[in-house]
């Protein structure tokens, strides 16, 4: 006899593997992601920090910057998801670290597209966020304040 898995409870949760801990070290440490993302252009949260940033600046020209840098980052990390087996939809948790760049990347790029006049895909962004098990909520919380 052979056991199968249960196909009523969903897809398993997608957990990307850990491929840029010097980059969130760098990141934590304080490092210009500029000078971070020369090293790890793969990273989602790199990308996701900068269009942060971005964000923060409140202008025009910094919001159009950080739906770009939003946007690598959200198609770096689907390109990790897919190798990680994601198969578009599923969780993808919120708690697990190496989760936490593309989903900061994600409301990101919700965030900018609604600055920049794309509402369709701001909404889109957000309602990934809830497909994926997580909330705008839960995610903004991980992103770190400034002073």
């Amino acid at each position: 006899m052979s056991s199968h898995e249960n196909l009523l409870q969903g897809p398993a949760p997608t957990l990307l593997s850990d491929d840029f801990p010097a980059a969130r070290e760098r990141l934590t440490s304080g490092a210009d992601p500029v000078s971070v993302v020369a090293d790890a252009p793969a990273s989602s949260l790199v990308w996701a920090v900068l269009a942060e940033g971005a964000l923060a600046s409140g202008t025009a020209a910094a919001d159009v910057e950080a739906y770009a840098y939003a946007r690598t980052g959200y198609h770096r990390g689907l390109d990790a998801l897919r190798r990680s087996g994601w198969r578009g939809q599923g969780p993808i948790p919120a708690a697990h670290v190496p989760n936490q760049g593309f989903l900061r990347a994600l409301l990101a790029l919700s965030e900018a597209a609604g600055r920049i006049g794309e509402q369709d895909e701001a909404e889109r962004c957000a309602q990934f966020l809830g497909d994926s098990g997580t909330s705008v909520d839960e995610v903004r919380a991980l992103v770190p304040t400034t002073k």
